[in-house]
């Protein structure tokens, strides 16, 4: 297959569609980064900074495995509509938001819409392209990060500084105006599998967002008594949720889905967690402006773009069968820049040059890693499952993130900023070294 089928009369009104919603994610993501140091100032939340990112990834994990669902059973059209009208009322809510509190029930609902548009639009890719070009797909989707990335941070920092951090949320609602009518009618050409809604999985997933939530609330405690009440009904409630939702052999990584997951969850946990706080270690203990520790981020997210699009092209070359080498060499990178961005917010003597070059390995090796186990875990999901496997990969993904940025956040809470970030990254950086293991089990089946 050749590039040109990707954007042919037959595939360009989808590939256009979903590159603009996720330019539209990436603005809202680029932007609640750079700017939340911002916010919880305004708003005297330091405490909450954590929840700024666990509620989305929480709405974000209950949104992929309901609508992935129903998008395998009635079709994707529905459920990314609901997606949108969710996503948009998220921005209005946090646009609006006179409190942290307010602020964290707005992201809760940017995550119900975001990770919505997301499972479907992977549905969308399984469902309406073949394998040969699906990594061009993820590789167009991810270039989809360039933009945003270039401008984002620096001018959602500028539009704070010169009007309000509230005009950064409500200013992303025109462009749901413009991706709305464009994504929609492609998305209703995609056929549904016709697969049965499965309600006893929407249910677990709706159980292990709230033990999930209740575990991260347990970090959050200052009582002793509230930390074990709220930490042991969080896990009854989301430990068996969790054991339904995933693969039997989840815990032994026993096939290249299995281990597909766990690593969506290393490189989640690992480098998210992290770069959640980077802007706050960045700004508070380093001194650095609000724009300057959100070209940090720029550099990633370019990073990330760029080797996407050469990894598809070597994927294609090679027919996929360096998949799981590439996702090991990936996670050592995001590694490697872990450690070295927790050197340079912690210790006072590094030169700051060296942030912007720790978040750039970050994004190369996320650009390798997370691409390439994607392609593993799509190539393997069984016919008619796609929306489930899809939705079970961003709920490992949203577990990592959640959790990740939770865990930091109490560490925060608790230890202060200096302390708090430092151990954060420690926590994140074993995680990442941890991908050694599940990327040695990924076995991409073979060439089509």
């Amino acid at each position: 297959m050749s590039a040109e089928r990707l954007l042919g009369p037959e595939t360009r009104a989808l590939s256009i569609g979903l590159v603009l919603t996720l330019l539209l994610i990436a603005f809202e993501s680029l932007a609640v980064s750079t700017v939340l140091p911002t916010i919880t100032r305004d708003l005297g939340g330091l405490r909450l900074y954590g929840w700024a990112f666990s509620a989305f990834f929480m709405g974000y994990l209950l949104s992929t495995v309901t609508l992935g669902s129903v998008a395998d059973s009635r079709g994707p059209t529905a459920p990314f509509t609901l997606a949108l009208i969710l996503f948009a009322v998220g921005l209005v809510v946090a646009g609006l938001a006179p409190s942290m509190e307010v602020f964290i029930v707005g992201r809760a609902l940017q995550g119900l819409g975001g990770g919505g548009m997301i499972a479907v639009a992977y549905v969308a890719i399984n469902r309406a392209l073949p394998d040969a070009l699906r990594a061009r797909m993820l590789a167009l989707l991810s270039s989809a990060w360039v933009l945003p990335a270039l401008v984002g941070p620096y001018l959602a920092s500028r539009v704070a500084d010169l009007t309000s951090w509230h005009v950064v949320f409500l200013g992303l609602l025109p462009l749901l105006l413009i991706a709305a009518p464009l994504v929609l009618p492609a998305l209703r050409r995609v056929p549904s599998a016709g697969a049965p809604l499965d309600v006893g999985r929407v249910r677990f997933a709706g159980l292990a967002a709230l033990g999930t939530t209740l575990a991260l609330a347990a970090l959050t405690q200052r009582a002793w008594l509230g930390v074990a009440l709220l930490g042991v009904a969080g896990i009854a409630i989301a430990v068996p949720a969790l054991r339904a939702l995933f693969p039997r052999g989840q815990w032994r990584l026993a096939g290249p889905l299995e281990a597909g997951f766990a690593t969506r969850f290393v490189l989640t946990f690992s480098f998210f967690g992290a770069e959640a706080f980077v802007p706050l270690g960045l700004t508070n203990l380093r001194d650095l402006s609000t724009t300057s520790a959100g070209l940090v981020l720029t550099a990633s997210a370019l990073t990330w773009s760029t080797t996407s699009i050469m990894h598809s092209r070597f994927d294609e070359r090679t027919r996929g069968r360096y998949r799981s080498v590439v996702s090991r060499i990936g996670v050592s990178f995001v590694a490697a820049s872990i450690a070295l961005m927790a050197f340079v917010i912690v210790v006072p003597s590094v030169p700051l040059a060296f942030a912007w070059l720790g978040w750039a390995l970050g994004g190369f090796g996320m650009g390798l890693a997370f691409q390439s186990h994607t392609l593993v875990v799509m190539k393997s999901a069984p016919d008619g499952q796609e929306g489930q496997v899809s939705g079970t990969l961003q709920m490992a993904d949203v577990l990592g993130g959640a959790i990740g940025a939770g865990l930091g956040g109490a560490f925060v809470a608790w230890l202060g900023v200096t302390s708090g970030v430092a151990l954060l990254f420690a926590c994140a950086l074993l995680i990442a070294l941890s991908g050694q293991v599940t990327t040695a089990r990924l076995r991409a089946p073979g060439p089509s």
